[in-house]
């Protein structure tokens, strides 16, 4: 089984990414939050430095519905050494799907094909993609198949639920394994596995499967990778408070002003709370703190207990 970290914009930073890698690891490739811009952001330079991402593989994302600028950002990234890109099909988010982008592409297939047919002619580089199975209904996946199946996608990363649905209930393991049975091409499959019980569920709907994507999974618990893979959980504390205090330093060092950085950090360990075992008193202490110094001894005094 394969492992890759799925992007999740403001979180999965090029600063975070390092760090998982360092202490944690257990992952083939990191996604990087989605690239919308031909003249990179700074934030986006940031993310796809190849100073910033040494002993990685990572594979830039890209939003967009112009098969020029995906291609302007492509021969830019292929310039920087990456050997491949990814496509996003998949962002649910209203500001999004209302200009045809991410989720909201496949909602004008005839669009999305002229695009794919630009794209794979003349990309220098290999795209994979990541997609829903459709906006508003499950019976939009077959059409949404037939055109993928006449590209020569590098792999499609499947979250089986549609558009509407965002990130509840069940995923359409039955819309995935439909993919993966009938594609010419390598399929993976994303969304919901957070757990060993989510993972054994795939499998058992699933058996083939040969790749898993995963997002809050890994936020939640950084050592999920390695427990699916066979490894016993170690729940070390001295490791994950070092974890943690290399991502806190870093982004000090980067952000401007003590606010944007406990507003960075408790999004984050907000994640973290469930490796932690934090009680709901302390999960709203984290909510509500504006200090960074509250922040840190909260942190601190979850990690000492966890350890007795």
């Amino acid at each position: 089984m394969r492992f890759t970290f799925a992007p999740m914009e403001g979180i999965t930073s090029y600063i975070y990414r390092n760090a998982f890698q360092e202490y944690y690891g257990g992952v083939e490739a990191y996604y990087t939050p989605f690239i919308s811009n031909v003249s990179f952001s700074h934030k986006e330079k940031n993310e796809i430095l190849p100073e910033h991402n040494k002993g990685l593989r990572v594979i830039p994302q890209i939003l967009s519905n112009n098969a020029d600028h995906f291609l302007a950002i492509t021969k830019k990234l292929a310039n920087l050494g990456y050997d491949e890109v990814n496509l996003n099909l998949g962002c649910p988010s209203g500001t999004v799907v209302a200009k045809r982008r991410g989720a909201g592409f496949l909602y004008v297939p005839d669009e999305l094909d002229a695009f794919l047919d630009k794209v794979y002619e003349r990309s220098p580089l290999p795209i994979s993609i990541k997609t829903r199975i459709g906006m508003n209904s499950t019976d939009e996946w077959e059409g949404i198949l037939d055109i993928f199946r006449q590209y020569p996608v590098k792999e499609l990363i499947v979250h089986p639920r549609i558009k509407k649905e965002l990130y509840t209930g069940e995923p359409h393991i039955d819309a995935y394994k439909k993919a993966a049975d009938s594609l010419p091409f390598p399929v993976a499959y994303n969304g919901d596995i957070t757990d060993e019980a989510g993972y054994k569920r795939l499998l058992e709907a699933a058996p083939d499967t040969t790749c898993v994507m995963i997002g809050r999974g890994l936020l939640r618990n950084p050592e999920l990778a390695l427990i699916l893979s066979g490894s016993e959980p170690a729940y070390d504390m001295e490791r994950f408070q070092a974890f943690h205090d290399r991502i806190f330093d870093e982004y000090k060092e980067e952000m401007s002003g003590d606010t944007p950085l406990l507003f960075h950090m408790k999004e984050l360990m907000l994640y973290m709370c469930d490796y932690l075992k934090a009680d709901e008193k302390t999960v709203k202490r984290i909510r509500k703190t504006g200090s960074l110094a509250e922040y840190r001894s909260i942190v601190y005094g979850l990690t000492r207990e966890a350890r007795l």
